[in-house]
């Protein structure tokens, strides 16, 4: 399954080229999405207190020839988002075999995910992270939670001070019941969209925590909440949506970190394999 950059993605690459008040009806947009963008241009207007005219303008900047357009790209938008395995299921025997379609699909995927992210947001990642003040907190979904592991098995090695939400009730009330404004949430969700990820940003956020959001091109509902977006594509030679490219984002920005943390990064390297010796 391909796909590509869907309109939150194109609205947070323009973001920087637009008007104070352009900038305001993107942020309410993003902050809403897709919901606020399928009202009317008076109630979208009234939300980001610009005119109408202005989010006409805005829309233009974006490359929508009308207001009518832009909802109509977001209705295909919401219909995407909603694939499962089971409705891009085809009986029908591909006229590739999977090694032709996965070297067709998978690094064209992963060039795209890191030439579309601006280098500002993945700095703004790697500062969030190499933050020895912040305590982070991973999580992720049904299968994204793979990529949290794997993130946090990463910063346990090189900064500390890391782990997953516990997934027992007992353990995760303890994990979150402190949490406040030194802690960082690095939350993985990707379509279909998971709601109790959602309520948890909800509730960190409000007891003050920064939130780093992984997700996929269309934008989970937590980025209205993210202080930090990470999108990926999830192109892929099957039905599933791929991780690969999310997995290659982790690791440029595993690398940012270690650059920024420099001899600090080196050094616990070094404690973490005396520690382990005696475990060998």
């Amino acid at each position: 399954m391909t796909q590509t950059v869907g309109v939150a993605g194109i609205i947070r690459a323009r973001l920087g080229e637009c008007s104070p008040a352009e900038r305001r009806v993107g942020r309410v947009l993003l902050a809403a999405y897709p919901t606020a963008g399928l009202e009317t241009v008076a109630t979208l207007a009234e939300r980001a207190k610009v005119s109408a005219p202005t989010v006409l303008r805005f829309l233009t900047r974006l490359g929508f020839g009308s207001y009518p357009d832009f909802q109509r790209a977001l209705r295909d938008e919401l219909a995407e988002r909603e694939t499962s395995p089971l409705s891009a299921y085809s009986a029908d025997e591909p006229a590739d075999g999977p090694l032709a379609r996965a070297a067709a699909v998978l690094p064209t995927a992963v060039a795209e995910t890191l030439a579309e992210l601006p280098d500002a947001e993945l700095d703004h990642a790697v500062r969030l992270i190499a933050d020895q003040q912040l305590r982070v907190t991973a999580h992720g979904g049904r299968f994204s939670s793979l990529l949290a592991e794997y993130l946090v098995l990463h910063l346990m090695q090189i900064r500390g001070n890391s782990r997953m939400l516990p997934t027992g009730p007992v353990q995760r009330v303890d994990a979150l019941v402190d949490v406040g404004r030194r802690d960082l949430f690095v939350l993985f969700d990707f379509r279909r969209y998971e709601q109790p990820t959602l309520e948890l940003a909800r509730t960190v956020t409000q007891q003050g925590a920064r939130i780093i959001l992984c997700t996929d091109r269309w934008l989970s509902p937590i980025s209205g909440l993210a202080d930090v977006v990470l999108p990926s594509r999830v192109d892929s030679p099957s039905l599933y949506d791929s991780f690969v490219p999310s997995l290659a984002l982790l690791e440029a920005l595993v690398a940012g970190l270690i650059d920024r943390l420099g001899p600090a990064a080196g050094q616990r390297l070094a404690a973490i394999e005396a520690a382990s010796q005696p475990y060998l």
